[in-house]
């Protein structure tokens, strides 16, 4: 975020902008005589948090609501688009709202990488690929791109954005820790698809298991955080 130029008097939109964290990071940064919006289909998570004044959240549908401003310095978005059947129209209208030089942050998994990096047997090994693709495939079903993170450089630039940048982060998650509970969540969220797509019961206990097991290590999802530039006035065609 900081390689955007962050300055005072910036003016910065969130889209989906959780419980708040980093639009209160931001307010910090713009200081008083800049703008944070902060947007969410539920803001009531970011609601609690401490912000600056110049910090507001507004209950917002990326999708079907109109934008709640433009000429912003720097829009930014984690992952957001992956999951929207229409993130190609969301992303033309974010870059649209940017002012001339201002940049775009999207950060987004790329689910198709996910190593086992230890396991305690080759049947665990085997479960969780198993469960695993079952869950890609729910996201899929449900209209999510789950390789959407190395598709967005490429994406931005069609989208006429240059100085188009990619840094890639990832660890270690054993089972039992705090990273490794996102996959927890997610099966227990999408219980219902595994089950009709023929995951057992017995399959999804032994994976809970699995989880919290120590020896059980898996690479985390990669987070691709890609950003671009609107080109300011003369610098070529914007499409």
């Amino acid at each position: 975020m900081e390689l955007t130029g962050l300055a005072p008097g910036f003016r910065f939109l969130e889209v989906g902008g959780g419980g708040g964290s980093l639009g209160a990071w931001m307010g910090e940064r713009v200081g008083p005589e800049g703008e944070v919006t902060v947007t969410d289909l539920d803001p009531r998570w970011a609601e609690s948090r401490p912000r600056p004044p110049q910090v507001r959240l507004l209950r917002h549908d990326i999708v079907n609501d109109p934008l709640p401003g433009g000429d912003y310095d720097v829009i930014h978005a984690r992952l957001v688009l992956l999951h929207l059947p229409e993130r190609i129209a969301v992303l033309e209208r974010l870059v649209a709202a940017l002012r001339p030089g201002g940049w775009l942050l999207l950060e987004e998994f790329d689910c198709t990488w996910i190593p086992v990096l230890a396991t305690p047997d080759d049947d665990s090994l085997a479960l969780f690929t198993h469960v695993q693709a079952a869950l890609l495939a729910q996201l899929e079903k449900a209209g999510a791109d789950v390789a959407w993170g190395h598709r967005v450089p490429a994406a931005m630039t069609r989208a006429g954005l240059t100085d188009v940048t990619a840094t890639t982060y990832a660890e270690s998650w054993a089972g039992g820790g705090t990273g490794i509970d996102l996959h927890l969540v997610n099966m227990e969220q999408a219980e219902a698809g595994l089950r009709g797509d023929g995951v057992t019961e017995g399959e999804l206990r032994r994976f809970y298991a699995l989880l919290k097991n120590p020896e059980f290590v898996i690479n985390s999802y990669p987070l691709i955080s890609t950003r671009g530039r609107r080109p300011e006035s003369g610098e070529g065609e914007f499409r």
